[in-house]
């Protein structure tokens, strides 16, 4: 049995990861003029790393208690 805070805890880290990733020091390693797929590298990053952060949130919010 998991602890009943501890779902609380992640959801605080993930905070922080997506304060992290949509920092200007991240995002400056995008932010070249290359494009994947036509698609410019800053706005692919963007999109990932936002679905990665509500997959994230979405994962912890739904897990089996």
């Amino acid at each position: 049995m998991r602890k009943p805070g501890i779902d609380q805890q992640r959801l605080i880290a993930t905070f922080i990861l997506g304060g992290v990733l949509f920092n200007y020091p991240i995002l400056s390693l995008f932010n070249t003029s290359s494009s994947l797929l036509g698609i410019p590298v800053l706005y692919v990053y963007v999109f990932l790393a936002w679905g990665f952060v509500i997959g994230l949130v979405a994962w912890i919010a739904e897990r089996p208690r």
